[in-house]
């Protein structure tokens, strides 16, 4: 392929920035327009990226004047789903942040649509470019079955922070967006059907609606056994302490995230600690005849760990080369759903008070 895909960039902000960074870096994209609402927002994108690129304030108009052969969609999930669909039936690949959609069924047309017309969907689960979380699925896939599977994120959000994250709950719970990520790691850990999902939130401010939460936590199990739970919270009273929690027991021991450095105090608000490991320590059950340890606990110092513009950048390069080479990615498309059908579960257990059969 000699001749530049053609980017268009929906959506300014964290994300967006650091996928607008990646395709300007990268030779084979070449960006026509960044879309925002925000004049100011994409203005100051464009100034850092040199200052050259078309600015749009209309997603519609953008992809009607620009003809991308790539759309990126960094933006609220609420909005996720009709840009995809215009922009597969514009010609257009897309790659598009996490969660797919705003509903499963979203996800669904999403999915379809993409297959439909035989475009290439990548979605942003940026932890399966993570050397260290490939190493952590890597290790807990050794320790036998059942496993236990502990994970959570909670964040400490104040200023212009706490004002995205209630924009983003205006349409969508921590649970279900953060969710997603977590929720795909322990589904690659087990590799195993998730099949009951219970799930719980609380509103811990009055700044959001009524039926607006800003704290969940779903329990997933898996047809070998298997279990999980996920914790999310967003918010200036959310705790510091024990906000990052990445743990798996099996019969044969156990494997933790130790992130000293990320799980430290104020580190919660930081986007690039949320992708930190820092080290891997590895547990090991067996006991001898005195029922002593046999062995003592391994640790893997997790050493140039990518940063996050650097993991966007991956995940560009891997959209890249899923067009180049016409990967398929049906199954990267299922697991996907997979995981929205779970925090989804998780979202309808809570406000019905029912566990969820899958």
């Amino acid at each position: 392929m000699s001749e530049k895909l053609k980017v268009l960039c929906v959506g300014a902000g964290h994300m967006g920035r650091s996928h607008a960074l990646a395709y300007h870096q990268i030779p084979e994209f070449d960006i026509v327009g960044i879309v925002t609402r925000s004049p100011e927002s994409r203005g100051k994108l464009n100034q850092e990226l040199g200052g050259s690129y078309a600015e749009f304030g209309d997603f519609e108009t953008a992809l009607a004047e620009t003809k991308p052969d790539v759309v990126s969609i960094s933006t609220y999930p609420d909005t996720h789903a009709p840009y995809a669909l215009a922009a597969f039936e514009s010609g257009a690949d897309v790659f598009i942040e996490k969660p797919l959609a705003e509903t499963v069924a979203e996800a669904e047309t999403i999915v379809a649509k993409a297959k439909e017309l035989n475009r290439k969907l990548v979605i942003g689960y940026i932890l399966r470019h993570h050397p260290s979380w490939a190493k952590f699925i890597e290790v807990a896939q050794t320790l036998g079955k059942p496993l236990v599977m502990r994970m959570n994120l909670n964040q400490q959000s104040s200023g212009d922070m706490w004002g995205t994250h209630k924009a983003l709950m205006s349409s969508i719970s921590p649970i279900v967006d953060c969710g997603v990520h977590y929720v795909d790691v322990m589904c690659q850990m087990t590799r195993s059907k998730p099949v009951r999902v219970s799930g719980l939130g609380a509103r811990l401010t009055e700044e959001l609606p009524e039926g607006k939460i800003n704290y969940g936590h779903l329990q997933v199990t898996f047809e070998d056994g298997s279990v999980g739970w996920y914790e999310a919270g967003w918010g200036p009273m959310m705790s510091e302490t024990a906000f990052f929690v990445k743990d798996v027991v099996g019969p044969k021991g156990c494997v933790t995230i130790e992130a000293k450095k990320a799980g430290g105090s104020g580190a919660s608000a930081d986007v690039d600690s949320h992708t930190k490991t820092e080290s891997l320590r590895v547990h090991h059950s067996e006991l001898d005849a005195n029922q002593k340890f046999v062995k003592a606990d391994d640790w893997i110092d997790m050493e140039d760990e990518p940063d996050h513009d650097a993991l966007c950048f991956r995940e560009q390069a891997y959209l890249l080369k899923a067009i180049q080479e016409d990967i398929d990615l049906s199954d990267h498309m299922a697991d996907a759903i997979n995981s929205m059908r779970i925090v989804a579960a998780a979202d309808e257990s809570f406000r019905t008070g029912k566990t969820v059969e899958l």
